[in-house]
């Protein structure tokens, strides 16, 4: 985890430029990214990059549940999503394959600093699991650019 920890702080100081050293969220949104990935065992960390936004941090896992979910299922959860602290929207839709997919996003507002945070939660109504993506942004700036890419990503989810 230290490994992981390290590289997405020196990637997300790197890519922040100067402006990397007066930010004391990058640090800790390296740190939680890692913690993340590694109690889900995810399969993918990643910064997401575009040109009008300040890096952010994706990670995405398929996780297995008790249940193999149906649509039910996913209203329920967005149910609960909806519930959680900072929620500023959550949706329900379909992937472009067909799957249901439940999205909370979250303005985060804090004493230190501010930024935004989406998960993205498919639904495999044929096997008890889900993908769940999750991109935080330590400042916020070019989120709707940096969640379109997100949007692209979780569109084209295909179970195998």
């Amino acid at each position: 985890m230290e490994r992981t920890t390290a590289e997405l702080t020196e990637l997300l100081g790197r890519l922040r430029g100067a402006d990397a050293a007066r930010d004391p969220g990058l640090e800790l949104a390296a740190v939680e990214a890692a913690e993340l990935a590694h109690q889900h065992r995810a399969g993918l960390v990643a910064v997401a990059e575009h040109v009008a936004a300040d890096p952010a941090i994706l990670v995405a896992a398929v996780v297995a549940v008790d249940r193999p979910m149906d649509l039910e299922a996913a209203a329920e959860l967005r149910y609960h999503l909806g519930d959680g602290p900072d929620i500023r929207e959550v949706t329900e839709a379909r992937t472009a394959t067909g799957y249901p997919v439940v999205v909370a996003e979250r303005i985060l507002v804090t004493g230190r600093s501010t930024g935004a945070q989406l998960q993205a939660v498919v639904v495999d109504p044929g096997a008890p699991r889900i993908a769940v993506f999750t991109l935080h942004s330590p400042t916020g700036r070019g989120w709707l650019e940096l969640s379109g890419l997100v949007g692209t990503l979780v569109a084209g989810v295909e179970f195998g």
